[in-house]
């Protein structure tokens, strides 16, 4: 029985060893709307995300209070009146990277695809991302995506006021840069 419990321990410690976690506390989104009226650009520098290096999985969370903005006026009414961020405060994605088992990292950008369920404002979509992944060394990589929303999707309303100053669709870019864990 001892020497059943060892040999477990030795495989579960080998499996452990071997993983490829990688997480990051300080990835960086941004989200841009442009418009012929105005341009509105966030930034929120507090993603946290984890990587796996065996299944190309990627997870990431991020709270709404989070982003900045050029105006305090915008952030304002960004969280108060169209994301609700005391109702729905955080926003998070779970999905992977596709073919990752033919993905070959190295220090040079490799295209990636990524596709996975974006949760904001309460809502959950699928999204298809593309963008690069690098290896800067044994312990640290480099991921950067881009796509676009629509707020519709998403159920953020836009009074008739200002709908002129922000696009219905939206372009968000990540930045992460993972460690080894």
């Amino acid at each position: 029985m001892k020497k059943l419990i060892l040999m477990t321990l030795i495989i579960l410690a080998s499996q452990l060893i071997h993983a490829q976690k990688y997480m990051t506390q300080n990835g960086i989104i941004t989200f841009y709307s442009k418009t012929p009226m105005e341009d509105i650009e966030a930034v929120n520098n507090q993603v946290s995300s984890v990587f796996d290096g065996d299944n190309g999985g990627i997870a990431a969370s991020l709270l709404m209070k989070a982003f900045t903005f050029e105006k305090a006026l915008m952030q304002e009414h960004f969280n108060e009146k169209y994301i609700e961020s005391d109702k729905f405060p955080k926003s998070t994605f779970k999905g992977s990277i596709e073919n990752f088992e033919k993905l070959k990292l190295s220090s040079s950008a490799t295209n990636i695809t990524v596709k996975g369920q974006l949760t904001i404002h309460g809502v959950t979509k699928e999204i298809v991302a593309s963008g690069t992944m690098s290896k800067v060394d044994e312990n640290t990589l480099k991921a950067q995506f881009t796509f676009s929303i629509l707020l519709s999707d998403y159920q953020v309303k836009i009074p008739s006021t200002v709908k002129d100053n922000i696009s219905e669709s939206i372009k968000i870019t990540t930045n992460f840069t993972y460690k080894k864990v």
